[in-house]
């Protein structure tokens, strides 16, 4: 059993829980999931099963996610499932004071991630330092906020606003939360949390636990097919001799001579047989002095051509040497 799964995590669980879930369901012990969600947040929670793990690394790092931030309210985890830091009143905030201030995180912006995160330092998490009451200065990171829109907004003693946030890969929307109600004066903390978008995974196409259990019990379960995710990639088409190189490790140059070095692309092969591509696995263009070439980054299948009893590139220099 090899593909993706888009599951919808539920609230209060932790994503390596949800992890163990699926091998008790799926009885197989090789999966992975694209990204940690927070136990206080549900939503979208991409699952790589079997082989599929081994691409979780290529799949594309934009998130989206509808967040309700409560002012005049601070926590030392910087959601409602933290100590109460402070917490005073503010009914005389207006949804206008926080639409100026929503700029200022989007865009390329630096923030210093939640005391309370997987983050780890010198081999250690921060929530395990943070539990121990080992003060550590957390390291500010550079992330990628795309769009901020607003939803809802409800005033009173402790407004809540509702936002729809879309960003890169390692943005914290606590982070957002607090920093928000920081720049107003109010103080803020995140109230509730669902991820709509993940990783090529949208929240809409989203299953169950129950809706898994229900299509196993059935035998429907379909997963997604490992390459649907990847599309983001551009695709290249090795020939038979091509494939053989590429897949016992050699360097190839590249069908399309318009890649620039550095791209990632998806290697695949005409099967006759079928009269489909077969998925290969990754691959990435590289430079060494004047010569580009075409490296295996992870090779997903097994080489589906036989050696060519006539090697056309054996006359030429061997680039794989030093």
């Amino acid at each position: 059993m090899d593909g993706f799964l888009n599951l919808h995590k539920p609230l209060t669980v932790t994503s390596h829980d949800c992890v163990a879930r699926l091998r008790r369901l799926l009885k197989t012990k090789k999966i992975g999931h694209a990204g940690t969600l927070d136990p206080m947040a549900d939503g979208v929670l991409p699952m790589a099963i079997g082989r599929a793990t081994r691409l979780l690394q290529f799949l594309p790092q934009s998130k989206a996610y509808r967040a309700i931030v409560r002012f005049g309210v601070t926590t030392a985890t910087d959601d409602l499932e933290g100590e109460i830091l402070t917490q005073m009143a503010c009914p005389e905030v207006t949804l206008e004071q926080i639409k100026a201030l929503l700029p200022q995180f989007i865009g390329t912006i630096d923030q210093i991630p939640p005391a309370f995160s997987a983050i780890q330092i010198e081999g250690k998490r921060l929530y395990d330092l943070a539990r121990a009451g080992v003060a550590v200065d957390v390291p500010m990171r550079t992330v990628e906020v795309s769009q901020i829109k607003v939803l809802a907004w409800r005033g009173g003693e402790f407004p809540e606003i509702d936002l729809d946030i879309t960003c890169g890969g390692g943005t914290y929307i606590r982070a957002i939360a607090r920093d928000l109600g920081a720049a107003l004066g109010t103080g803020a903390t995140l109230a509730g949390l669902t991820r709509t978008h993940s990783s090529g995974f949208d929240l809409t196409q989203s299953l169950t636990f129950e809706a898994i259990e229900s299509a196993i019990e059935r035998q429907s379960l379909v997963l997604t097919a490992v390459e649907q995710p990847l599309m983001h990639h551009p695709s290249i088409l090795l020939n038979d001799e091509e494939t053989w190189r590429w897949c016992n490790g050699q360097k190839i140059a590249p069908p399309d001579k318009e890649l620039p070095i550095g791209q990632v692309c998806r290697a695949r092969r005409f099967d006759p047989g079928t009269q489909q591509d077969i998925f290969l696995g990754i691959a990435e263009v590289e430079a060494r002095e004047d010569f580009v070439f075409l490296r295996a980054k992870m090779a997903y299948a097994e080489c589906p051509c036989d050696r060519p009893l006539e090697d056309p590139l054996s006359s030429e220099p061997d680039h794989d040497s030093p």
